[in-house]
C-alpha cells in the first residue's frame, strides 16, 4: 500500500511539473561554472525535476544499503558472541 501511495505522489508531482513547464515557453539563460546555456523554462523544469528524482533515488539506495549492512553486521556479531 505504501508503494502505491509513493508512486501516486511521484506521478502527481511529475504531472504538476509538466503542466507548469508547458505553460512557460520563455527562454532563460543558465550560467554555471564553465559554460552558459539558454533553455526554455519547460526544459529547465524537466531537467531539474529529473536530476532531483535521480539524486533522491541514489540517496535512498545508499541509505538502504548502509542500513542493511549495519543490520547484517549486528546479526553477525550477535551470533559470534
Amino acid at each position: 500500500m505504501r508503494l502505491y501511495f509513493t508512486l501516486l505522489l511521484v506521478l502527481l508531482l511529475l504531472a504538476i511539473a509538466f503542466v507548469f513547464g508547458s505553460q512557460n515557453e520563455q527562454i532563460i539563460s543558465l550560467n554555471y561554472m564553465i559554460a552558459r546555456v539558454e533553455l526554455s523554462i519547460a526544459a529547465a523544469v524537466s531537467l531539474f525535476t529529473a536530476i532531483g528524482f535521480l539524486l533522491g533515488l541514489l540517496a535512498t539506495i545508499i541509505w538502504r544499503l548502509v542500513r542493511k549492512g549495519k543490520k547484517s553486521l549486528a546479526k553477525k556479531r550477535s551470533t559470534e558472541a
